[in-house]
């Protein structure tokens, strides 16, 4: 019977812990079978959200004590400079160092491009551990050092991506080639996924504040002629003031949205304010009515001044009795 390596559980150990953690956060891993490892044990197709992405690395893991150094620990180039330099995806090497359980990475194409001759060692900082904490950071700068190298490969189905994967390590250009005219802003969107998702969102529920303002701004001219037709002395400070107030009223729903509460009388009182006031210069373009437009500009003095005090001291005190709640009670 054949015997085996006693070198291959060590081989093993790095791999293994590698592609668990991998998987466990949902990423695809391809093994690479050994008589076709000419420098990568794995290639890894990254996921999002439960999707597949366009970004696929090479991975080179290495296991035991011969690869720790004083400061940290280093993969052997050997003769896979150009290999690792020409490739089309990007070659990550991992080392696992077996007494702490623990992985350490370096962008081994990012290092070696850099250099101007192949060194023998490319070092891995002891800082650079690759663990369930450090993953996400991991996967956001790989896959944008794959976009910024114009390294994406992209395919129906796994087997063919995976089959485009090996030619673009192989040096062959894929036949989807990435549009530069977008490929700054994919990475910036990359980089900041999380913030422009939550942004996204907010954009979303602002969207009734957003029509607000552009109703707002293009009645001002038709407010400012119905004040000034009123005999109101400061039509600007008039239309300035209940602009303001709607647009607290509007703030505040939007921010209580945010949190999860849902304002329904602020929201009532707004929608009666907004409906009366903003009809006006349709009704009396000129406002030049008498009684009927001055009742309307002493409103708007009124409305806008109480409303003010009503809603600070109404929301402030919801925010007080909110943080008492969270007080510990005393024993």
């Amino acid at each position: 019977m054949s015997t085996v390596r006693s070198s291959r559980r060590i081989e093993r150990a790095g791999v293994n812990a590698l592609r668990t953690l991998l998987e466990e956060d949902n990423h695809l891993v391809q093994e690479i079978d050994g008589g076709n490892d000419h420098g990568e044990d794995m290639i890894v197709n990254f996921t999002r959200h439960g999707k597949r992405t366009g970004y696929w690395i090479a991975i080179q893991v290495k296991s035991g004590k011969k690869y720790k150094r004083a400061n940290g620990y280093a993969v052997p180039v050997e003769a896979h400079f150009d290999d690792w330099t020409q490739s089309r995806i990007p070659i990550v090497g991992v080392v696992y160092d077996m007494q702490k359980r623990e992985l350490f990475w370096v962008n081994l194409t990012e290092q070696l491009r850099s250099a101007e001759k192949s060194p023998s060692w490319v070092q891995v900082p002891k800082t650079s551990r690759l663990n369930a904490d450090t993953l996400h950071e991991f996967y956001t700068e790989m896959a944008a050092y794959a976009g910024d190298a114009k390294m994406r490969i992209r395919a129906s189905t796994e087997e063919e991506a995976l089959t485009e994967a090996v030619r673009a390590r192989q040096g062959l250009d894929p036949q989807t080639a990435p549009n530069p005219l977008y490929e700054g802003m994919a990475d910036f969107a990359l980089r900041h996924e999380d913030r422009l998702h939550v942004f996204a969102k907010d954009l979303r529920r602002s969207f009734p504040v957003q029509m607000l303002v552009l109703i707002m701004l293009w009645e001002w001219p038709r407010q400012i002629r119905f004040a000034e037709g009123s005999g109101n002395p400061a039509p600007v400070s008039w239309v300035a003031g209940l602009y303001s107030f709607m647009l607290l009223m509007a703030l505040t729903i939007f921010f209580e949205f945010r949190a999860g509460r849902i304002p329904k009388e602020t929201g009532k009182w707004l929608a009666i304010i907004a409906s009366n006031f903003l009809w006006i210069p349709i009704m009396d373009p000129d406002g030049d009515r008498g009684w009927w437009g001055t009742t309307w500009l002493v409103a708007g003095i009124i409305i806008p001044s109480l409303g003010v005090k009503f809603l600070v001291l109404s929301f402030v005190g919801f925010a007080r009795d909110r943080k008492k709640r969270q007080l510990p009670s005393d024993v």
